[in-house]
C-alpha cells in the first residue's frame, strides 16, 4: 500500500485502490496526505498532517508541517505557511542526515522543503531579498530530484517577481527536465506551468511552446484529478488562448470552488482573504 501511495504522490499519478482510506503507518499517512492535497482535498489532508506534526520522529513531523504549509500556500495563505515552514525547519535544523530516501523524505529533504517553503512564503509576501537568501541556503540540501525540482520552481518564480524573465528560464527548464527524468507526473505538470508562464511573453516560437506546455499540463491535471493545479492551469490557459479565454476562466472558477468545498475552515478563510486567489 505504501509503495502505491508513493507512486501516486511522486510517480505516475495513478491513485491506488482505497486511496482515501487512512493508512496504518505514519509514513503512509504522510504520503496519503500529499496525494490528497494534490487533488485539492485539503481538509482530509490537514487532518492527517496535523496528527503527524506531533510525531516523535522529527523528520516526519517536519515533513508534515512543510506539506501543510504548501497546502496553505496553494490557497494564498503565505503568512500562515510561513509559521508552519518555520516549525518544520526548527524540527530538523540539527538533525543528522540519516538514511537517504529516494524522494527526499529524509532529514536533508525535510530541511530543503522547509527552506524552499520559507523562500516561497517570503516571495508571496513581496520579500524578494529574503526569498533569494533562503533559496541559496536550500541549495545545500537539494541532493534529491524532488528538492531540485522545487528549487527550480522557486528560483524561476523569484526571477519572474523581479521582472527578470530571462533569468527565470534556466531554473524552470531544469525543474521540468528533472521531473521528467524521475517520471513524476504531478511535478511535470507544475513544471510545465512554471515554464509556460516564464516564456509566455517571449518570441512567437516561445509563446507557441508556452501554449503547448500549458495545454499538456491542463490535460494531464484533468486526467489524474490534480485539482490543486488544474484550476491554475485553466486560468493560465485563459491568458494564453484568447479564443477560449471565457471558457477556461469559467472552468477554472468551477474547479476552485470545488477545491474550496473540500478545504478545512482555515483553508477557506485563507483563500477568501488572499489577493492571490481569484474568488
Amino acid at each position: 500500500m505504501e509503495e502505491s501511495l508513493r507512486s501516486a504522490a511522486f510517480g505516475d499519478g495513478v491513485r491506488p485502490p482505497n486511496s482515501f482510506a487512512v493508512p496504518a503507518s505514519p509514513r503512509g499517512r504522510l504520503l496519503a496526505a500529499i496525494g490528497l492535497g494534490a487533488r485539492g482535498r485539503y481538509a482530509a489532508a490537514a487532518t492527517m498532517l496535523n496528527g503527524l506534526r506531533t510525531s516523535e520522529d522529527p523528520v516526519l513531523a517536519s515533513l508534515a508541517a512543510s506539506t501543510l504549509a504548501s497546502h496553505r500556500r496553494q490557497l494564498g495563505g503565505h503568512a500562515a505557511a510561513l509559521v508552519l515552514d518555520g516549525e518544520a525547519l526548527a524540527l530538523v535544523i540539527a538533525e543528522p542526515r540519516g538514511e537517504p530516501d529516494p524522494d527526499g523524505l529524509d532529514a536533508e529533504g525535510a530541511r530543503a522543503d522547509a527552506l524552499l517553503g520559507l523562500a516561497a512564503d517570503n516571495l508571496g509576501r513581496g520579500r524578494l531579498t529574503a526569498a533569494r537568501r533562503l533559496l541559496a541556503r536550500a541549495h545545500a540540501h537539494t541532493g534529491n530530484w524532488r528538492s531540485r525540482t522545487r528549487a527550480g520552481w522557486v528560483g524561476a518564480e523569484i526571477e519572474l517577481a523581479g521582472n527578470l524573465s530571462g533569468a527565470a528560464i534556466e531554473p524552470a527548464e531544469m525543474a521540468l527536465e528533472t521531473a521528467r527524468a524521475r517520471g513524476a507526473c504531478r511535478h511535470v505538470v507544475k513544471s510545465q506551468l512554471v515554464l509556460g508562464v516564464t516564456i509566455a511573453n517571449g518570441s512567437s516560437a516561445e509563446r507557441d511552446r508556452a501554449k503547448a506546455l500549458v495545454e499538456s499540463a491542463r490535460e494531464t491535471a484533468g486526467k489524474y484529478e490534480f485539482n490543486s493545479l488544474l484550476w491554475v492551469a485553466c486560468l493560465v490557459a485563459a491568458d494564453l488562448t484568447a479564443g477560449h479565454a471565457d471558457e477556461y476562466r469559467f472552468r477554472g472558477a468551477e474547479l476552485l470552488h470545488a477545491v474550496l468545498r473540500h478545504a478545512d475552515p482555515c483553508g477557506r478563510w485563507l483563500a477568501r482573504e488572499s489577493p492571490w486567489v481569484p474568488l
